[in-house]
């Protein structure tokens, strides 16, 4: 009898938190496709990492703003396997002062809308006992209820709407079988994110270090999101917690050199393990 593969997508998938899922994935026995936006080397390099794991890689060029690549994506990944286990989406950004100057709406562009579109163009090879899986922050999970680092906010804004949009499809995807999880990450160690934050927050990775300890890495956010996503007792619309609580993020001492934004509005999704 033939083995069945064990397909996984993680967009993002060239650098960082997306790469140490993939390989994370890998680990588990899952083929993997991995998009990345201009970073081929990278992708390249990841997918030969997964293939020394005796899984087969796929990785492919993709803007997921741009409804074309994603087509374009989806018609690939078809061709190499017909269905589709889990989805991660892990791709987001927001920060990008170049994009940024000639699209002051990008933010919610890649955070909200992009990842609606992902979702609609992978639900047809996903099926039953499918997971998708949702990449977000701390300061966007808890978006509304903490005060918001002000050249983060935008970003913050956007995932947590692009959260609550998958959210709002949860009845839709559990009829099909398919659940939803989000995994919401601390500051990272090594990663672009708390490096750009830095910019305009100095001092608040340390601060953070000092409040919670050392910070998790690239590598513990990927096993968590392999472990959540290959872990079928985990009810849809679940949150698992990477890093400090919840709880500590919203008690953290914002007495940092730059200012914060506190917004309106509450967040009572969620629950920590």
């Amino acid at each position: 009898m033939a083995t069945h593969t064990k397909v996984a997508l993680v967009t993002g998938g060239s650098r960082g938190i997306g790469a140490a899922t993939a390989l994370a994935l890998a680990e588990r026995g899952y083929d993997v496709a991995l998009t990345y936006r201009n970073k081929a080397a990278r992708a390249n390099e990841v997918a030969s990492e997964i293939t020394q794991r005796s899984q087969q890689a796929r990785p492919v060029g993709c803007d997921i703003t741009r409804l074309d690549d994603v087509q374009h994506l989806f018609t690939t990944l078809k061709e190499w396997h017909d269905v589709l286990e889990i989805l991660v989406l892990n791709a987001s950004g927001g920060m990008e002062r170049d994009i940024l100057a000639v699209d002051p709406d990008y933010p919610m562009h890649i955070n909200h809308d992009a990842q609606l579109m992902l979702v609609e163009h992978a639900l047809p090879l996903m099926q039953d006992g499918a997971t998708i899986v949702f990449i977000t922050s701390h300061w966007a999970h808890l978006y509304g209820q903490m005060q918001q680092i002000p050249a983060y906010a935008p970003v913050a804004e956007s995932k947590y709407a692009g959260e609550q949009a998958l959210r709002a499809q949860q009845d839709t995807l559990g009829s099909r079988g398919i659940r939803l999880l989000v995994v919401t990450g601390d500051l990272i160690e090594g990663t672009i994110t708390p490096k750009l934050l830095e910019r305009g927050t100095p001092g608040l990775t340390e601060h953070r270090r000092t409040t919670i300890g050392p910070l998790p890495t690239a590598t513990h956010m990927g096993e968590a999101i392999a472990q959540a996503a290959t872990n079928s007792s985990l009810p849809s619309g679940h949150t698992i917690v990477v890093g400090g609580s919840l709880e500590s993020q919203l008690t953290i001492n914002t007495n940092l050199d730059a200012p914060m934004k506190k917004d309106g509005g509450k967040n009572k999704h969620g629950k920590e393990v």
